[in-house]
């Protein structure tokens, strides 16, 4: 890639980029040699504690220096050559105020180390930008915990589809959510001081935040427990608005306090609107990071961090790919297993990635599972089969958990999550059956299922879930809430005797068990692109009859793809049709 960059092989290799860079480097007006330079910046900044991918900052460092390195960085993590780049980082910035240009690509991890989101302050701009004109592949990335104040036009640009959320982030400006054609994103725990401006964005859920105004919405614009949320004239206006959320808990949060990393677990809240980071006495738990054991790449494999877990330490995973022989077994109640930088977990032998058992308190976050090329049946198992314990008095959490079948390399699965146990809560989810990159094709990347859940009582805030072979979504426990989802069905069915089963036209999207007496869906947004076959499908959700009045909010668009595909109707044979000519239809 060229631009202000020219090529060369050596200097990113101390901050674990792929060869093929300049030696030389267009630094604010002065071209300078990177070697050296590069190595001692990178070397003066990584934190060896948590892994070589992993740098922190504090306000008093050489702002030039700083500036240098995130450059460099992003450089090396941008659409479309790097993004199934091998690389992961994480850039972790200690209470304090910072004058900088943080640009945000692929696998990086932007985060402050503050109590409060006000303790890190990055006055200039932390933003996910264009390449080649669109958004539409800006994945895999984040921020969380800390305040922008942007310096270009007051406003901080974060322009992306999925896998890419904004967590507990203070923006003194206005948000812009779009850089040309943009599909799809989440933000939580947010505070936005200005006007969020969506243009582009199809679709977009905001949980427990607090807005001055939200300007735009295409397609499927969600807001649960947001202060000054739009207010919804469905389908006139795109939007779907639930004054309160009912029952969550944000995301953990590292600090950095006295010399040390501490994990702050936030409390349950129930009925909550906006955010609560500037409220005293919030309730959180505290886990120090002697408590963890601090995976890394190149030392850990499943053998080390089952042996970890067996002694009841929680599991940090830094920066990195990690590839397992066996299933992370998680038994203890009150575990938690996070990454930083975009982590990323890759079963060896057709295991599963993840074992969880039927205990209560589990917390996993921030985490990227690859299927890999022996099948596994599944890439993430929450409870055993058949599990029936109540833990409402304390679920299991998922924050930010993403899946891929192909696309960094070939790979298959029969399903990517299943949940068995009772009262999970997912905090935004990506399942994704790769539709480009390596290893893709019908009889490449075989997955039936992205998600199928069992057990009862399951919230999920932000569910996508796209491409896979048959139902994208199995629900078949009882008390199911989905609060916004986004799916597209599969692109590649070759024939249309290839995507029917029975006497049933295509699969569904959306797949409510036979046997299923209440389940509630807001805010639902199916698509279809089918390139290469006239593929029919009867309908976009299918449920029992008696559940049908559970969505709420449901839309279905024709994006593109052969001229003579059509999704007849978009639930159990009801509401309108949508093909080449009629490409979008919506039912209350």
């Amino acid at each position: 890639m060229k631009s202000k960059f020219t090529i060369i092989n050596i200097v990113f290799f101390f901050l674990g980029i792929p060869v093929g860079f300049s030696q030389t480097f267009n630094d604010r007006n002065n071209t300078v040699p990177l070697s050296e330079k590069l190595k001692t910046i990178a070397a003066k900044y990584n934190q060896t504690l948590l892994g070589e991918s992993t740098f922190v900052f504090d306000a008093s460092m050489d702002m030039k220096e700083v500036q240098t390195l995130i450059d460099s960085i992003y450089v090396g993590q941008v659409y479309p050559t790097n993004e199934f780049s091998k690389n992961r980082y994480a850039l972790l910035f200690k209470p304090g105020t910072y004058q900088l240009d943080v640009r945000v690509g692929y696998y990086m991890h932007i985060m402050g180390l503050g109590n409060s989101p006000e303790d890190v302050v990055i006055v200039g701009a932390v933003r996910s930008n264009a390449s080649k004109g669109h958004v539409l592949c800006n994945f895999w990335r984040t921020a969380e915990n800390l305040t922008i104040v942007p310096t270009i036009d007051s406003t901080n640009t974060w322009a992306v589809s999925q896998a890419a959320p904004l967590r507990r982030v203070n923006v003194k400006g206005n948000l812009k959510l779009h850089d040309g054609a943009s599909s799809g994103g989440f933000m939580a725990d947010c505070k936005i001081e200005g006007t969020v401006f969506s243009g582009s964005q199809q679709q977009w859920l905001t949980r427990n935040s607090v807005l001055k105004k939200w300007d735009g919405g295409v397609w499927n614009m969600m807001y649960v427990g947001v202060v000054n949320a739009p207010q919804e004239n469905w389908p006139d206006k795109p939007v779907t608005t639930i004054k309160e959320t009912p029952e969550v808990r944000e995301k953990p949060y590292w600090i950095y306090s006295a010399g040390k990393y501490i994990l702050k677990i936030p409390a349950i809240k129930k009925n909550s609107i906006g955010v609560d980071w500037d409220k005293p006495n919030r309730g959180e738990k505290s886990i120090s990071i002697d408590d963890f054991y601090i995976a890394k790449p190149d030392a850990d494999n499943a053998k080390s961090i089952n042996i970890a877990l067996k002694k009841g330490k929680h599991i940090l995973f830094t920066p990195g790919i990690y590839s397992l022989s066996e299933s992370l077994k998680i038994t203890s109640p009150g575990t938690v297993m996070m990454g930083i930088g975009m982590a990323t977990l890759v079963p060896e032998k057709g295991n599963k990635a993840i074992e969880v058992s039927d205990v209560d308190g589990v917390t996993i976050a921030g985490l990227l599972i690859d299927a890999n090329i022996i099948p596994s049946e599944t890439l993430m198992q929450v409870g055993k089969p058949g599990s029936k314990k109540n833990h409402s008095a304390n679920p299991t959490y998922l924050f930010d958990v993403f899946f891929r079948v192909g696309g960094p390399h070939e790979g298959s699965a029969s399903r990517c999550l299943v949940i068995n146990s009772n009262n999970v809560c997912a905090d935004h989810v990506w399942l994704w059956r790769a539709d480009h990159g390596t290893g893709v094709g019908w009889d490449k990347n075989k997955c039936a299922n992205g998600l199928i859940v069992n057990g009862d009582n399951v919230t999920i805030y932000g569910l996508f879930n796209e491409h896979f072979q048959e139902y994208q979504t199995i629900w078949n426990g009882e008390n199911g809430r989905v609060y916004f989802y986004q799916s597209e069905m599969p692109y590649d069915p070759p024939t249309v005797d290839a995507w029917k089963h029975g006497e049933t036209l295509g699969y569904a999207s959306y797949k409510v068990g036979d046997d299923v007496k209440n389940h509630q869906a807001w805010g639902v947004g199916i698509y279809n692109v089918f390139y290469d076959a006239p593929v029919i499908v009867d309908q976009a959700i299918e449920t029992p009859p008696a559940v049908e009045n559970g969505f709420y909010h449901k839309v279905i668009f024709w994006l593109n793809g052969n001229k003579e595909s059509i999704v007849k109707s978009i639930i159990n044979g009801k509401g309108g049709s949508v093909n080449s000519s009629n490409r979008k239809a919506t039912m209350k």
